[in-house]
């Protein structure tokens, strides 16, 4: 039997939100998403300094998706490790880690044409400027089937799960049934209050896939997520609590799609609300949170719909 891999979160501190990466004490050690810039000196290094383990000796840097919140001190990392540690990211998400532009180009793509702000470009250049450390060439491009080893009996295998973002994966420890899904489960969301998905079609099927098929014993999430009175689910969920956390998830998807399904026959309408044009989707959920609050998600979710909607035959 492999031995369990001991798993540390590790935390820093970034506005609004806690961004969690995870060390798996493996004979060659892991740490799962990276924060931004400053999270390996800041944050990383002392944690993982007062459980009697040094940031230098990480050799797998295992990202679950491409946003600048996750890879963002990936390049900083990477140089603490000597340039040892091995980049691992989704090849749909790839071009995230490569390319600060990407990031830039993204928002001006999908949230640019529903927010209408005029510094918006400028403003995300400036947030890919100073969170993300360098642009990145990953050592290992993956799609989901791999397995990687870390040393001695322990080995990680990949998980396509898009929806989140369509290079989004789970890395799961064998044998323990540990999950690393970053932002793949979002019950109601993080700080915004909405759930955030590019690809509605993609989330549910990966949430199903989660679910029924990987059954986590320990699920960790990337942000504490919350329920629906606005209490948020801690980063690491038990068995109980996972299927729970996907279960929600299943249901809140299916009334934000139920209820952008019902904007979309009525017709897009701009209006002076701040929601438009998808203002009926915000009333019928009671959403009253600020949508323009970066990253965002009632804008990228909806326009996720939207398109769905418009390559229907």
């Amino acid at each position: 039997m492999p031995r369990d891999v001991r798993i540390h979160p590790l935390i820093s501190p970034w506005g609004r939100f806690g961004l969690y990466s995870f060390y798996l004490d493996a004979p060659e050690p892991a740490i799962v998403d990276t924060g931004i810039a400053s999270s390996p000196a800041e944050g990383m290094a002392p944690a993982l300094e007062a459980i009697g383990r040094r940031i230098e000796d990480v050799r797998w840097i295992l990202l679950t998706h491409g946003h600048l919140d996750h890879i963002g001190g990936a390049h900083a990392l990477w140089e603490l490790t000597g340039r040892r540690a091995q980049v691992v990211i989704h090849r749909a998400d790839a071009p995230l880690l490569r390319s600060r532009r990407a990031h830039v180009q993204h928002y001006l793509d999908v949230r640019q044409q529903y927010l209408h702000d005029p510094e918006g470009e400028a403003k995300q250049e400036a947030a890919a400027a100073a969170v993300i450390s360098g642009e990145v060439e990953p050592t290992a491009l993956v799609e989901g089937g791999e397995t990687l080893s870390l040393g001695g009996d322990v080995t990680v295998s990949v998980h396509a799960i898009p929806g989140h973002t369509a290079g989004s994966v789970a890395y799961v420890v064998d044998g323990q049934r540990s999950v690393f899904v970053g932002d793949a489960v979002q019950v109601h969301g993080a700080a915004n209050g909405f759930p955030g998905y590019e690809d509605p079609a993609a989330y549910r099927a990966s949430l199903r896939y989660l679910r029924d098929e990987l059954r986590p014993r320990h699920l960790y999430l990337g942000h504490p997520y919350r329920r629906a009175d606005g209490v948020a689910y801690g980063v690491e969920l038990d068995g109980a609590q996972a299927r729970e956390a996907l279960d929600g998830s299943l249901e809140i998807e299916a009334r934000v799609g139920a209820a952008a399904r019902r904007c979309l026959r009525g017709g897009l309408r701009e209006t002076g609300s701040a929601y438009s044009p998808f203002a009926p989707v915000a009333a019928e959920l009671d959403y009253e949170g600020d949508p323009a609050l970066e990253p965002s998600p009632f804008f990228t979710t909806l326009h996720g719909y939207r398109v769905q909607a418009e390559q229907r035959p």
